[in-house]
């Protein structure tokens, strides 16, 4: 078990849409209960830009939003501050070398900078994960 791990948004998302549910994003939800979680300063902003989409598009509603937000509150999960030389240095160079987004480079950043495994569902993520040796949950 993990004594602590990276999280993406992608995990969480998983935990509030009934179509993107996934048994990996359930096992990550239930490792929270015996450990913590630490995510990039992106997080909360990827999150909350997903939940303002889908509740514009009619697929959740206000109340559905504020009742995962409230869950979310109530998890183990800290966010990093990253200050902007590090992003601009090391989340950029990161997503220039991997192909990954500057927003998803910033998780594999922070894992591979804490050397801890990171929890997403994001293929291109996982495989940018394993081929730099950091372990994907």
């Amino acid at each position: 078990m993990a004594s602590r791990f990276v999280i993406d948004a992608s995990v969480a998302l998983s935990w509030c849409f009934e179509d993107e549910a996934s048994r990996r994003g359930d096992r990550v939800l239930d490792l929270l209960a015996e450990t913590s979680a630490i995510a990039p300063a992106v997080w909360p902003l990827e999150v909350a830009n997903v939940l303002l989409v889908a509740e514009r598009t009619k697929r959740i509603s206000r109340g559905e939003s504020e009742r995962f937000l409230a869950i979310l509150r109530s998890l183990p999960i800290s966010v990093v501050p990253q200050p902007t030389p590090q992003i601009f240095g090391g989340a950029f160079a990161l997503g220039r070398d991997t192909g990954l987004s500057s927003d998803d480079a910033s998780y594999l950043l922070l894992a591979m900078r804490e050397g801890l495994p990171l929890a997403t569902l994001d293929r291109p993520l996982r495989r940018a994960a394993k081929r730099v040796g950091v372990e994907v949950l």
